[in-house]
């Protein structure tokens, strides 16, 4: 077989199986919405869950930033690319979520490999919840230290993991609010299956974060809890990019020398740290955002629950409709976006076999009349 023969032949099952993925040029627009092909559509498959991405303030102080700092850091953080706009963005979360430190990644994905590399050793555990997400199960592969995935939000099956003895140290994740389910973890229950000195709890709440709890907190917050790791992203509510570990001072530290993809990662941009630090100021600030937020999640949930499809039990901004098979749910995809709504369909290995859907997120920066027409649609595709 050549290269081109093995993918060739991998396209062509893709394909056949209605599961191969290709990129859509979509142009942000303001009100929750996005451009195609100069065609306005109401966007109901971003994260932009406070809808922040497109807030003046937001595009004035990366104006202002770009101005102070160019647009490039030039190097790593630990050369010449950490300045005082990271070093006061990272005060501010760590503030904010009441940790002692706060350290900056240039993605979720990365933070959360940067933290298997760095941490796990051969003799140690790692349990993660068997929907977390790929860049987390991706590290623990190449790790060598144990994974085992226990049960979606089942904290008898961590607890089960947790009673059987092992040689090293353990690090238990979750994330606070799933990605394709809507759901929030038990984290309470969780955090208080961690407490001894052998044990990490780290927290992914990449969805959570800005959102729920006091002043946007997040998902801890509601729960009460305080993970020794905590994954907070900028690409979600914060309506930018980027990540943010919090955390110990002494794990701080030890990150700072051990974690590749802090150390040979060029740092995220001056103006864009100031940005993300001006969108803080907004989140704690935006509890009216968070109630419409709050009422669009509830007026959809009112609607869909007539619908002909599985309706999740999320009570979050994502709200996935469980269609089933991949061809019904891209047919159905395409169906709402002849009516103006632009939704996509997620399909295994993203999600089990059998259970594609259209992930449908809400945002504060869609009105009523966004809402009602997306039910509209649905109604009559499901005809």
């Amino acid at each position: 077989m050549t290269w081109q023969a093995r993918i060739d032949a991998a396209l062509a099952s893709r394909e056949a199986s209605h599961s191969l993925r290709r990129r859509v040029v979509c142009d942000p627009a303001p009100g929750g919405a996005l451009v195609h092909q100069g065609i306005r559509y109401r966007n109901f498959s971003g994260n932009d869950y406070l809808g922040l991405s497109q807030h003046p303030a937001l595009v004035a102080a990366w104006r202002q930033g770009a101005e102070k700092y160019g647009v490039g850091s030039g190097a790593s953080g630990h050369v010449s690319g950490y300045s005082g706009a990271h070093q006061a963005l990272e005060n501010a979360l760590a503030q904010w979520l009441g940790y002692d430190r706060a350290l900056l990644f240039i993605s979720g994905f990365a933070a959360n490999q940067a933290v298997v590399a760095a941490l796990m050793q051969p003799q140690d555990r790692l349990f993660a919840d068997r929907l977390s997400h790929a860049s987390l199960l991706e590290a623990a592969s190449h790790s060598p230290a144990t994974l085992r995935r226990f049960a979606h939000n089942s904290p008898q099956a961590l607890a089960a993991l947790l009673d059987k003895p092992g040689a090293g140290l353990t690090l238990a994740f979750t994330e606070g609010v799933f990605s394709m389910d809507g759901d929030l973890a038990p984290l309470a229950e969780f955090a208080g299956l961690t407490q001894d000195a052998q044990t990490l709890l780290m927290v992914d709440d990449a969805h959570g974060i800005g959102v729920l709890g006091r002043e946007g907190r997040g998902s801890c917050d509601v729960a009460g809890v305080k993970p020794d790791l905590l994954l907070v992203t900028f690409g979600k509510a914060f309506g930018l990019s980027g990540a943010a570990l919090l955390c110990s001072e002494p794990m701080a530290d030890y990150l700072l020398q051990t974690a590749r993809h802090l150390i040979y990662s060029t740092a995220m941009p001056a103006a864009q740290a100031q940005t993300l630090n001006a969108a803080l100021t907004l989140i704690r600030e935006g509890d009216d955002r968070r109630a419409r937020l709050a009422r669009h999640i509830a007026r959809f949930r009112a609607g869909a629950a007539q619908l002909p499809l599985t309706l999740a039990g999320s009570q979050t901004a994502i709200q996935p409709l469980i269609v089933g098979e991949n061809g019904a749910a891209l047919a159905l995809a395409a169906q709402l976006r002849e009516r103006g709504c632009w939704v996509t369909a997620i399909r295994p290995p993203t999600v089990p076999a059998g259970t594609a859907r259209l992930r449908l997120t809400l945002s504060a920066a869609h009105q009523d009349d966004d809402i009602d027409a997306l039910l509209e649609a649905l109604y009559d595709g499901c005809r």
